[in-house]
């Protein structure tokens, strides 16, 4: 059967089992084996560069040592941490959240907006938002200032993600949004049925990518074909 792996870069386990029972939709009968990971070595969250480049290395050898038995990787954090880097070391395909969110939510409305953790994420997501080209259709990315390990409290998390979502909708003009970390996943769609208009958890648009590359036995970006089985 094939399998996709799909990597928490950091070491909470509590954020790895919520995408992962976020990602039970996309489990149907035929389709590829999906598999959470947490990386032990990463910190608790993500939200600085260094953390970002710190992290990269780590991802590269958790895709080495998994590569010989996956058919596709996700890199679970919205900054997409060594995402490159992976592209050139495996002949799978990798996809970033971050990346396939923002391509997700660009498909279901004419402007998106970002829901961050932190308002210190924000350079960093903006920078590399201008990387991939995708700018122009950005209607802004605000923060809910909570840290990762800060998301397991429902009622603030829930009550904040509101608040910066009608912000975004109401004063900016955003017509899908998109959740900036894996860990806001258990909000998603009591979020868009609170704000009536699309909210894209991106690790489950970077997982449906990854399952239709392999269903569909696309291409990746080293040329060589995605095969059904493992």
């Amino acid at each position: 059967m094939a399998r996709i792996l799909v990597i928490n870069p950091n070491s909470s386990e509590n954020v790895t089992a919520a995408m992962d029972l976020a990602l039970d939709p996309l489990r149907v009968a035929g389709g590829p084996e999906i598999e959470s990971l947490t990386n032990p070595d990463g910190p608790p969250g993500i939200e600085s560069q260094a953390h970002v480049d710190d992290v990269a290395v780590q991802l590269r050898a958790i895709i080495q040592a998994h590569d010989h038995r996956v058919n596709a990787f996700v890199i679970a954090c919205f900054s997409d941490p060594g995402l490159f880097a992976a592209r050139e070391i495996t002949a799978k395909p990798v996809f970033g959240i971050a990346e396939s969110g923002i391509l997700s939510a660009m498909s279901l409305g004419e402007r998106y907006g970002v829901i961050a953790i932190l308002s210190k994420s924000i350079p960093r997501h903006l920078r590399y938002i201008r990387s991939l080209g995708l700018e122009a259709r950005l209607a802004a990315d605000l923060a809910i200032e909570l840290g990762v390990t800060e998301l397991a409290d429902e009622g603030r998390t829930f009550s904040r993600m509101v608040e910066v979502g009608t912000r975004l909708r109401d004063v900016h003009g955003a017509r899908a949004l998109v959740m900036g970390c894996a860990g806001m996943a258990r909000y998603r769609r009591r979020l868009e049925d609170t704000l009536s208009i699309a909210v894209v958890d991106p690790a489950q648009a970077a997982t449906a990518m990854a399952v239709a590359a392999i269903q569909l036995g696309q291409s990746n970006g080293n040329g060589q074909a995605v095969v059904s089985g493992g």
